[in-house]
């Protein structure tokens, strides 16, 4: 199986042991994006709003997939993790503006915390070509 590591200085650079992304063949993986300014490296919790960091996480997603020559279409699986799901509409509210022409599959699941005092994070599957 072919696979290689995606790095781009447009979205917020890995802070522990993984990768921004990885292609396998056809398949990108990008790893959960929270709201982390790429140009600062600090996280942004906009006083906690859900909205706010969900779009900065979004962007931070399509910084990668762009940086693939890809756009948001080619994302075909989402997860999305709250900790508090009683956000969900402000949270789905941001998403929609992202995903408006090609909906991918999506999981929504809450959790107990998240990194850097963070409430939403968004990892995604996009198909290459």
């Amino acid at each position: 199986m072919k696979k290689k590591s995606i790095c781009t200085d447009r979205a917020p650079q890995a802070i522990g042991p993984y990768s921004q992304a990885m292609q396998a063949e056809r398949l990108l993986f990008i790893s959960g994006q929270i709201a982390i300014d790429p140009t600062t490296q600090k996280v942004c919790l906009f006083d906690g709003s859900v909205a706010e960091q969900t779009r900065l996480a979004l962007n931070n997603l399509k910084a990668i997939v762009e940086s693939q020559d890809l756009n948001l279409n080619h994302i075909v699986k989402t997860t999305v993790y709250l900790t508090d799901m009683a956000e969900f509409g402000n949270m789905n509210r941001i998403y929609s503006e992202f995903f408006n022409d090609s909906k991918p599959a999506r999981a929504t699941v809450a959790v107990t915390a998240l990194p850097g005092g963070v409430s939403v994070e968004i990892e995604a599957i996009a198909v290459l070509g």
